[in-house]
């Protein structure tokens, strides 16, 4: 079950997405996520909606694999959609107990729910399509300003990016771990709540330990290749704007403008 999530997994690839520079593909990843929130509306969703199958379309990854990404979050996205069809007022659709679900809640339920399906598949995009190096590369351009008010912006976009590098090996750790367990009677799926979580005591153990000696391997190794931070370091391959950047900022701007007028002036006209 752990193998299938992929957050945090870089995907090679040639794809339009992938030839973009990664501060373009930070930049507007951030618009469109503030755009999912300005957006109103059944026709700027529906095109916020074709535009994000457009772009899993243009990345050439399978579908299915970020799709995948949901995975972790889809008890968030269904507890949210549960939680608004019977927590607002409206015409009663159905009556289930005390709780009543009404076509508000339907609504904003959906909408909400929409929200968060569209924010993880934008975000799961990003690491899909951009190497981890070229993340940090692009996450310390854009932070660097801040480096006149003393913010450490190279070691915030190496623990980043290191974070996020991690996530697949510490959840591939987990899954050898969990198969060690049971290989040796351990038991996770009966009982009640408590003795759940006790059960997953010698999981979290040897995970902790696990991630420690990681941590200090790459340390040692960052101290033998001299790392004393992002003072005076250079970059072997520079990150530079194209024809392709140009374009990419210009399309999200007028399909912004687009999401806009259909979400606050379409209805008036």
């Amino acid at each position: 079950m752990l193998q299938e999530i992929t957050l945090g997994q870089f995907f090679p690839g040639n794809s339009i997405l992938h030839r973009l520079d990664p501060r373009t593909k930070i930049i507007l990843l951030f618009v469109l996520m503030i755009l999912i929130f300005v957006a109103d509306g059944v026709e700027a969703y529906a095109l916020l909606t074709f535009a994000t199958a457009a772009l899993i379309f243009v990345s050439e990854i399978p579908p299915l694999t970020v799709l995948k990404s949901l995975k972790p979050l889809s008890w968030i996205i269904l507890f949210t959609l549960l939680i608004h069809f019977v927590s607002h007022d409206g015409k009663v659709l159905a009556k289930i107990f005390v709780f009543k679900i009404t076509d508000e809640g339907v609504e904003q339920g959906i909408l909400i729910s929409l929200r968060l399906v569209l924010l993880i598949i934008f975000s799961s995009l990003l690491t899909f399509t951009t190497a981890p190096i070229k993340l940090t590369d692009a996450m310390e351009k854009i932070l660097s300003p801040l480096a006149k008010f003393g913010v450490p912006s190279h070691e915030l976009a190496m623990m980043m990016t290191i974070a996020l590098r991690f996530i697949p090996t510490l959840l591939e750790e987990t899954d050898k771990i969990i198969k060690a367990q049971k290989s040796r009677g351990a038991d996770f799926e009966t009982g009640n709540i408590f003795r759940r979580l006790k059960n997953f005591v010698p999981i979290l153990v040897p995970l902790f330990l696990s991630s420690f000696r990681r941590a200090d391997d790459l340390a040692m190794a960052m101290e033998a290749r001299c790392y004393r931070g992002g003072e005076g370091r250079t970059h072997m391959k520079k990150l530079k704007f194209n024809r392709v950047d140009l374009f990419a900022g210009i399309f999200v701007i007028l399909f912004s403008a687009i999401i806009i007028f259909l979400s606050y002036f379409w209805k008036v006209s």
